[in-house]
């Protein structure tokens, strides 16, 4: 499992290309394996993972879905819409996310209170609170910080098409309007949002520089590894140079 965790994070990028474009996001495995794997492009945690779950469970795998909200973002208090696995070893429960962008794991985390994992220098937590809650932390230069919390009630793919669609329509999501892409690598951490590209790295160094519409597509395969066709590099260029 951990093998195919981080072949799967090294592979395929985090993205909301198809959202930008306001294109529907199915989740079937079919469209799944023909976008993230065929096409060479990436996506959202629904589909990341739920590709990753379909893979497991092909291997023998017990895994359950969980819905996480996320806390990467502050003080606000943002609904449920991250999707995450559990997936069951001999009794104990692991999780496993490779749809949380540049911050997320690259191996798997046992769920358990106070477990603590070091991935390529990069430095992850398990908190448990009231209720049961989970709590996914990172270990940065100035201390341990949130990302996600989830509860352990199973959600079924039903919940994540539900999650999905506010995710990829809801005026107040975070992934209409904007460019989003990003990958968690174990040298270094690259996001691009709207405009800026930031690099991060284990020591806590960072850049940021701004890309300009007529590099967003090389940006995107340099750095990202997405290859676009022509109709979408046209779409995400008219998007990228209004600034929305």
């Amino acid at each position: 499992m951990t093998a195919l965790h981080r072949a799967h994070v090294a592979a395929i990028p985090f993205e909301n290309l198809d959202v930008a474009l306001g294109r529907q996001v199915p989740l079937d495995l079919k469209s799944l394996q023909g976008k993230l794997v065929d096409r060479r492009r990436g996506g959202y945690c629904y589909e990341q993972n739920s590709l990753l779950a379909a893979a497991l469970e092909h291997i023998g795998f017990q895994v359950a879905g969980r819905g996480a909200r996320n806390r990467s973002r502050g003080a606000t208090l943002p609904p449920v819409t991250h999707a995450v696995l559990a997936v069951t070893i001999d009794g104990e429960q692991w999780l496993a996310d490779v749809g949380f962008g540049w911050q997320g794991v690259l191996e798997p985390v046992p769920l358990r209170a106070g477990a603590r994992v070091e991935q390529s220098g990069w430095t992850f937590g398990i908190g448990v609170e009231d209720e049961g809650i989970h709590v996914l932390r990172a270990l940065r230069p100035e201390g341990w910080t949130d990302l996600y919390a989830f509860s352990p009630q199973t959600l079924y793919p039903g919940d994540f098409t539900v999650m999905n669609h506010y995710s990829s329509s809801h005026p107040q999501s975070r992934f209409l309007g904007q460019v989003v892409a990003q990958r968690p690598g174990a040298d270094v951490r690259r996001a691009l949002v709207r405009e800026t590209l930031s690099s991060v790295r284990a020591d806590g160094s960072a850049e940021e520089r701004i890309v300009h519409t007529a590099e967003l597509a090389a940006t995107l395969e340099t750095e990202f590894g997405i290859e676009l066709d022509s109709e979408e590099r046209a779409g995400l260029e008219r998007l990228h140079a209004a600034g929305v």
